[in-house]
């Protein structure tokens, strides 16, 4: 297994993928999401019943790895950004039910991940954030799967500010399904997953795929926009100066 590579496990009926990166806050990485790509479709390709999608160490999963994208040019930003949006489909796509398990915090495109599985159950001490509106590099591609979840008026809220919400709060705007003590996680977790994977596979997997076909219909197109959107965006001196402030542990001075 390469070096930070997702740990993927067969549990029965359930496969079970587990981001490793602890070190480096499991950050999508241009590498960690081909992983992760490769996984969640070979996956899907088995006869499991269902996928659940984990991570260790402090935090779930913040979000793209500014490494990838300091300093990278506007079409190795866009490619980027279209390998993330391959990954966040194709977890709607596979036919098995795909449950995040949220230990942590998950921001940016690792909130983005958290809404585009199926379900999703979280521990209580977790967080979720779409930052990028306090900073130089707006969240859209993670917006499009959040506001899906949440809706128009929170999904500007937690656009706009970039700030926290807690557990409860996801919860209640509808980007989770379970919140529940930590100890309690992979309890919840199971449970749930045993009663989502019930009855007929192929229904189930067909079902599933009928509907984001007519819930998200518009999904496809608002992905096109937003990948040139957030890929120009990359472009800015801000949005320049937020990552180059981050990777250098500095504070920004932002000139926008």
């Amino acid at each position: 297994m390469a070096d930070g590579a997702p740990r993927v496990e067969r549990d029965g009926d359930v496969v079970r993928i587990t981001m490793t990166r602890a070190g480096k806050r499991n950050a999508l990485s241009r590498e960690h999401l081909t992983q992760l790509l490769a996984a969640v479709t070979e996956a899907g390709e088995s006869d499991a019943a269902g996928i659940v999608l984990g991570a260790e160490g402090p935090v779930f999963s913040a979000g793209h790895d500014f490494a990838d994208v300091a300093g990278a040019s506007l079409p190795g930003v866009r490619s980027l950004l279209q390998l993330c949006t391959e990954l966040m489909q194709t977890v709607q796509d596979v036919p098995q039910v795909v449950v995040a398990r949220v230990h942590a915090l998950a921001t940016a495109a690792g909130c983005q991940l958290v809404a585009s599985c199926d379900l999703a159950v979280a521990a209580e001490s977790a967080g979720f954030a779409a930052p990028g509106g306090k900073g130089g590099w707006f969240c859209h591609t993670p917006m499009v799967a959040i506001a899906r979840n949440v809706g128009r008026k929170r999904a500007m809220e937690l656009a706009l500010t970039g700030d926290v919400i807690d557990a409860a709060t996801a919860l209640d705007w509808g980007l989770v399904n379970r919140v529940v003590p930590d100890a309690e996680l992979d309890a919840a977790v199971d449970e749930l997953v045993e009663r989502a994977t019930r009855g007929s596979r192929a229904s189930k997997g067909w079902g599933k795929q009928t509907m984001y076909a007519q819930l998200d219909r518009p999904e496809r197109d608002a992905y096109t926009t937003a990948i040139e959107v957030m890929a120009a965006a990359s472009q800015l001196p801000g949005a320049r100066e937020g990552m180059a402030s981050f990777l250098e542990k500095r504070k920004p001075v932002w000139t926008d």
